[in-house]
């Protein structure tokens, strides 16, 4: 299956010399962590209140412990292990192929995939910080405390994650924005492309090769050389790189 869009995407790689990849949640539902808008996504269950709702600036602040709760059970996934997309693509950066990883999803998987340009467009649930002291806190130790995550000198522990109603960082923008417009193939995956201002960011790409891995149909129309309908994983383990003048 997928046999001559997997040939076909090969060619574009072996092609390339600056890829970029911009990914989303899909990427990492191979990794058994769901995502928000598929039809068994986050947004399809019922909750008190919506997720969108939940993972909210005012939320956090006004309601922290119910944030916490949510954000516990259902955004931190730790014994998640990286699938065939990040390990394929820790390969393609590894090779000299690939550029940047520019990511939506806050798990840490392309890292611990080996990927060490990783663009975090939304932040990371492994870094955490108290509101008050600054002081750093790990994934493990949020994920494990009991109600609202303390710090030692008692201030609130927050998750460097964006949330609704805040911004994206302005140097991991300016980052993706050049990485892009320097790429001479994008290959966008597990993304649906409705979350903005990160969705807009493909508009800057000017390369040759653009292609579209995904297993719905993205919000809008890209322009893509190549789509393929199909698990990024299931695609990108196909994938073979070439290393010290050969294919692995």
């Amino acid at each position: 299956m997928y046999e001559q869009e997997v040939k076909r995407l090969q060619e574009m790689i072996d092609d390339s010399h600056r890829i970029v990849f911009f990914g989303g949640a899909g990427v990492s539902t191979e990794s058994d962590i769901p995502d928000f808008r598929s039809a068994d996504g986050l947004y399809q269950q019922e909750y008190k209140y919506s997720p969108e709702q939940i993972v909210s600036h005012t939320f956090f602040v006004h309601r922290t412990e119910s944030f916490y709760e949510f954000y516990k059970e259902k955004m931190m996934f730790l014994d998640a292990e990286p699938n065939a997309a990040h390990k394929k693509l820790a390969e393609l950066e590894a090779a000299g192929k690939l550029t940047a990883v520019i990511t939506q999803n806050i798990d840490g998987l392309h890292q611990a995939a080996g990927s060490r340009n990783v663009l975090e467009l939304h932040g990371s649930i492994h870094r955490n910080y108290c509101q008050n002291c600054r002081k750093f806190y790990d994934a493990a130790f949020v994920k494990n405390s009991e109600g609202i995550p303390r710090c030692s000198c008692g201030g609130k522990i927050k998750p460097d994650v964006v949330l609704y109603e805040e911004g994206l960082d302005s140097d991991i923008i300016s980052r993706s924005i050049r990485a892009i417009s320097e790429a001479d193939m994008l290959i966008i995956g597990g993304t649906s492309l409705v979350v903005y201002p990160a969705a807009g960011f493909i508009d800057y790409f000017r390369g040759k090769h653009l292609v579209v891995i995904n297993k719905s149909t993205t919000a809008r129309e890209v322009g893509a050389e190549l789509t393929i309908a199909a698990p990024i994983g299931e695609v990108m383990g196909r994938i073979e790189v070439w290393q010290g003048g050969r294919r692995d």
